[in-house]
């Protein structure tokens, strides 16, 4: 059997392109999709690294703010990968990880100002992520938007 070239495509975009019929059946990661994903894995990046070396070279000056800091980075992880991936069980998983990170965010930019003892030095989410330009309190009710404006539709019967 001949494989017969579409004319309508170049050799590269036939050979590296989208697949007929490949589409994604979701909108999670396409379009404002992948801003929103490329946003949580550069806060996967710099949370990670950021926490790594403060636990490596500092961890006895504030070992609290750089446990959390490494846990928001898991988190931002976990979203990243749950947004990129299609169908409706990514989708929850999705949810779920946005949830954790704005009840984090919430939960430690709150103590953080009532009780700053506990943080000697900042963590991510310290502040409401002050030290982020407080993009952590705004990057999940951003993704909230964008899981729900994606969400994965019912089949409908009959269809």
């Amino acid at each position: 059997m001949t494989h017969h070239p579409d004319p309508g495509r170049t050799r590269l975009q036939q050979r590296f392109g989208p697949r007929r019929g490949g589409g994604r059946a979701d909108r999670k990661s396409s379009g404002f999709g992948r801003l929103v994903v490329v946003v949580y894995a550069v806060f996967s990046l710099s949370a990670g690294v950021r926490s790594l070396y403060q636990i490596l070279t500092d961890f006895g000056a504030a070992p609290l703010p750089y446990l959390l800091s490494a846990f928001a980075a898991a988190v931002y992880v976990l979203a990243t990968v749950a947004l990129a991936r299609p169908g409706a069980r990514w989708h929850r998983v999705a949810v779920a990880a946005v949830l954790v990170e704005l009840c984090g965010v919430l939960g430690v930019g709150l103590l953080s100002v009532l009780a700053p003892e506990l943080f000697p030095k900042a963590s991510v989410w310290s502040h409401f992520g002050q030290g982020y330009g407080y993009v952590p309190l705004v990057l999940p009710l951003v993704g909230f938007a964008w899981l729900w404006r994606s969400r994965p539709r019912a089949a409908v019967p009959g269809a």
